[in-house]
């Protein structure tokens, strides 16, 4: 990932909460065939390992698993992310020499990648995952509540994924690069969006 100076996020608890805050990855791997990619709820365990482990399910089905991989796999986490219109800065009126840009968050992590069948492990999996993302309804749902033998039968339809972090990088683009007068042009123009995503990246950026 392309990272300028001014938009690298090196902090590691940084780096942690954009991947349990993101609801959704991009699992890739490098194939003889070329790139494989399966989005995929995933989560990190940070009692493993340097920087954590990511674990995850991907359906049987799926020849990503089968594929041998060349080199590390790579999971895509993004954060909060919005469009900035040039309209927003004072500069424009200025000079007008601006353009328009995307401002977001991401994380890549890379790392060797597991795949495994047991059933215990799968099951953990799967219970971890669902809580995850259960936790906060009102009448959450858990794996217990469907009958232990339909849940077998759905764990033999899957394949567990492991992949201990080797490496991660982190791009945090929020204005950075502007000056104040423009920085808060564009919180001021995504505050007034409809876009709830709009209203998040609006609060990351620095004034």
């Amino acid at each position: 990932m392309y990272i300028p100076p001014a938009f690298r996020d090196d902090d590691k608890e940084s780096l942690h909460a954009t991947i349990r805050a993101a609801r959704l990855a991009n699992f890739v791997t490098a194939t003889a065939d070329g790139p494989f990619a399966t989005p995929l709820p995933l989560y990190l365990d940070d009692s493993e390992g340097t920087h954590g482990v990511i674990y995850g399910h991907l359906a049987k089905a799926n020849p990503q698993w089968r594929l041998p991989i060349l080199g590390h796999g790579l999971a895509i986490f993004m954060g909060p992310d919005a469009y900035v219109t040039p309209a927003w800065y004072p500069t424009k009126r200025e000079t007008g020499k601006v353009v328009p840009t995307w401002n977001y968050m991401a994380v890549h992590a890379y790392g060797p990648v597991e795949f495994f069948e047991d059933p215990d492990r799968l099951l953990d999996v799967v219970r971890r995952l669902t809580d995850l993302h259960e936790g906060g309804r009102a009448s959450p749902w858990s794996v217990s509540d469907a009958p232990p033998e339909f849940i077998q039968a759905q764990l033999r339809g899957i394949v567990g994924l492991r992949m201990p972090i080797a490496r991660f990088e982190g791009k945090r683009k929020m204005s950075q690069n502007r000056n104040a007068a423009d920085r808060a042009g564009v919180v001021a123009g995504l505050a007034s969006s409809e876009r709830e995503s709009d209203h998040a990246v609006a609060g990351l950026i620095p004034l």
